[in-house]
């Protein structure tokens, strides 16, 4: 009983926490009415997003009030934070699918798919954006922007004080900016929105209108991909907004910290981060590649043609999902080079998914010293350690060995979920792309993901869009916590139903 009592307690600091995220999450959902000012004849739009919206935030702060702790701080543990960062996520997936449901006539299934694709800023998309609502497109775009900062985790540690370390830890961003939670929560919120200033500016100086460049802005920058036209960035066929997007993708893909020496000056430190270094040799050599390769045969000029690699390359390893042309026509060495960007990923602690970009530096670096080690004197001692940020941190075998373990199962949970799309009729080929592409948030599309795909594809690449988006360990852990739990408080309630114990 003592246990069951305790886990109830706890359970209700979550529960408070997971209040405040539902709040923000319907705050979140008034943005969209913001299109009725340029569109006043949308008045459809309203009670989608203002009921729902309205609703979630009374439910949050009710929640919120009523089930925080009285007089004790109740400070999570990392594994705590863990749940409510898997039901938060949850929550928003299915909050955020109730007006697109509504508003564009979608399923269930396509609804939901859309809210998971824009939470975790992956950019696959079942909605007609030739006929779907301003205010539509625009709530693609907030999302997308939202989870690509993990906003409502960055907001609760900036909100909550001691509990913040454990929600930012369990979201995948324990690096901070200031040794102090809730200042770096605050200053990457600055970074970020002084970013998406920039790119609107930018993208509307570079040719784009008021509201693309304020939802392709906010979509490169959470290198999420959703666009407001059907053949996305090719849409414009200009080369000063390929530009300015693929600026935007770079400073998107940025490891938080990272954009932070940029900011400060500190250019040593960035040009010593492995992902910096990695980034500097996989763009020209893929680029190059795709250009002589794949791109010079099909496209009319050079200009076109390495327009097109240097663009394609970089929305494949920033996991954005922007595109300028089709793959139909590409030949399968272009295709290959794209799905290796693709499974590598962007950088770390930032918001771009795959594999991570200093996963692979570092497994290139254990490759490198395994290679020398027979050649060097037994008594030698070799400097293995890299920088992170501005600090110097050792390269050991244990470290290798948990980014092996991680390599392994997304490599298995990629081919896995590729071998359900085979299953459906299409081809490996392109049954290994898509999955990739939803596996690592990136969005790009060989003609897979589509409003008539059959239900168990879209729920095939929701569920790997969700394990990208938060690396597997922490829906494991808060999964196996919530049974276990669950077990323990069931078990508790049936010893005291029972005769004798009332």
């Amino acid at each position: 009983m003592r246990e069951a009592s305790y886990l109830l307690q706890r359970y209700r600091a979550m529960g408070s926490y997971l209040g405040l995220v539902v709040a923000l999450v319907g705050t979140l959902m008034l943005c969209p009415l913001l299109t009725l000012l340029a569109w006043p004849a949308e008045s459809e739009v309203v009670w989608p997003f203002l009921g729902t919206g309205l609703i979630a935030v009374v439910i949050g702060l009710a929640s919120w009030k009523l089930l925080r702790a009285k007089n004790d701080v109740v400070v999570l543990t990392i594994q705590e934070g863990g749940v409510i960062v898997l039901l938060s996520w949850l929550t928003a997936f299915g909050l955020a699918a109730i007006p697109l449901a509504i508003l564009e006539d979608l399923s269930s299934t396509q609804a939901l798919f859309e809210s998971v694709s824009g939470w975790t800023t992956t950019g696959l998309s079942v909605v007609d954006v030739t006929r779907a609502h301003p205010a539509t497109l625009l709530w693609r775009s907030v999302m997308q922007l939202a989870g690509g900062a993990g906003f409502a985790i960055l907001m609760l540690a900036a909100l909550t004080g001691q509990t913040g370390p454990s929600l930012s830890a369990a979201e995948g961003r324990s690096d901070q900016l200031v040794p102090n939670v809730r200042a770096s929560a605050r200053l990457v919120l600055r970074i970020y929105t002084g970013f998406v200033a920039f790119g609107v500016l930018a993208l509307r100086a570079a040719g784009m209108g008021w509201f693309d460049a304020i939802n392709h802005a906010f979509c490169a920058l959470s290198t999420g991909g959703f666009s407001t036209r059907v053949t996305s960035i090719g849409y414009f066929d200009s080369a000063a907004i390929e530009a300015v997007t693929i600026v935007l993708m770079l400073l998107g893909n940025l490891n938080f910290i990272t954009a932070w020496c940029l900011l400060r000056g500190s250019f040593r430190a960035v040009t010593r981060n492995g992902e910096i270094r990695l980034v500097a040799v996989l763009v020209p050599i893929c680029g190059g590649l795709l250009l002589w390769l794949t791109c010079a045969p099909l496209y009319s000029s050079l200009s076109r043609a390495s327009r097109v690699a240097i663009f394609e390359t970089v929305t494949a390893l920033t996991t954005t999902g922007y595109s300028t042309v089709g793959y139909g026509d590409w030949n399968s060495f272009g295709v290959l080079i794209l799905l290796l960007l693709v499974l590598i990923g962007g950088a770390t602690c930032g918001t771009a998914g795959g594999i991570k970009q200093f996963r692979i530096y570092l497994l290139f670096r254990g490759l490198v010293r395994e290679l020398r080690r027979p050649f060097l004197p037994r008594t030698s001692v070799v400097d293995d350690s890299t920088y992170e940020g501005e600090e110097r941190v050792p390269l050991t075998d244990a470290r290798l060995r948990t980014i092996g373990v991680f390599v392994f199962l997304y490599l298995g949970v990629w081919l896995c979920g590729a071998a359900v799309l085979a299953a459906w009729g299409f081809t490996l080929r392109d049954s290994l792309f898509e999955l990739a592409s939803a596996l690592g948030t990136v969005g790009l599309s060989v003609g897979v993901t589509a409003p008539d795909a059959p239900w168990p594809v879209l729920w095939t690449e929701m569920v790997a869009m969700f394990l990208g988006r938060l690396e597997f360990f922490v829906i494991i852990a808060s999964a196996a916590k919530l049974v276990r739990d669950g077990v323990v408080l069931g078990r508790s309630s049936r010893r005291a139903q029972r005769p004798g114990n009332s």
